[in-house]
């Protein structure tokens, strides 16, 4: 048996941009930043951010570049992902991705969005049967959230 499972909680590091590949699928790229807090010897706040490159695929994609803007705060889960090419040079290369299956905004709406007022919204696209689902948890939106 093998596993191969990711899950951030992170921010939109810039505003998506959809693409459509020659077949029409859609796909999205977004780097996630992570951040981990911590004290050194000193007893100073430290902080280390990791940056992840994330891919959204078809309805992922299409949700993402509607909903998502630069310092969304969002869960994320999926799996990774390591591709190899060549470059012009001739020299290979190679990125770590993360593939997205589920995505949940987190954190505070922003004022100038276009969601509709929700603030707790998830789709999971599950590719192993080609189906793709919204769920949208609008009974656990308060309006009168502390922050």
């Amino acid at each position: 048996m093998t596993l191969n499972k990711v899950m951030i909680i992170g921010n939109a590091g810039k505003d998506p941009e959809l693409r459509h590949l020659d077949n029409g699928v859609s796909v999205v790229t977004l780097p996630v930043a992570t951040t981990e807090r911590y004290k050194d010897r000193n007893g100073e706040v430290k902080e280390q951010t990791e940056w992840h490159n994330v891919v959204f695929w078809r309805l992922l994609a299409e949700f993402t570049e509607k909903y998502v803007r630069k310092g969304s705060q969002l869960f994320i889960e999926g799996r990774l992902r390591t591709r190899n090419w060549e470059d012009q040079s001739g020299n290979k290369k190679y990125v770590t991705e993360i593939v997205a299956d589920n995505i949940r905004l987190l954190g505070r709406r922003p004022e100038n969005n276009n969601n509709n007022g929700t603030n707790n919204i998830a789709v999971t696209q599950t590719t192993e049967t080609k189906t793709e689902e919204i769920s949208i948890d609008e009974s656990s939106i308060d309006d009168d959230l502390p922050f």
